[in-house]
């Protein structure tokens, strides 16, 4: 979520229509936080996976590697379990 964050804004700065839902004074400093709504949220299946990490998914469209899952756990094998543990390297 992406969200503005600005303090110390007398009451008196806010747009008219913000400034009739407070029962503050003009001279009092308040707080605004603007967040920005989730709509695509609510449209996208709850099934489907989104990260905006860019190395997310890198191996995905390989050519040259006919299982890339396959081609990624034997990369991982000599350092991770079967349970996603660490192995000691010691």
């Amino acid at each position: 979520m992406t969200a503005i964050v600005i303090e110390h804004v007398p009451v008196a700065d806010l747009p008219p229509a913000w400034r009739a839902q407070l029962s503050q004074a003009a001279d009092t400093l308040v707080t605004v936080r603007i967040e920005k709504e989730e709509q695509a949220k609510a449209a996208m299946p709850a099934s489907e996976f989104v990260t905006d990490d860019p190395a997310f998914g890198i191996w995905r469209d390989r050519e040259d590697l006919g299982d890339v899952q396959g081609y990624v756990r034997q990369l991982r094998a000599p350092r991770y379990g079967r349970d996603g543990a660490r192995k000691d390297s010691t």
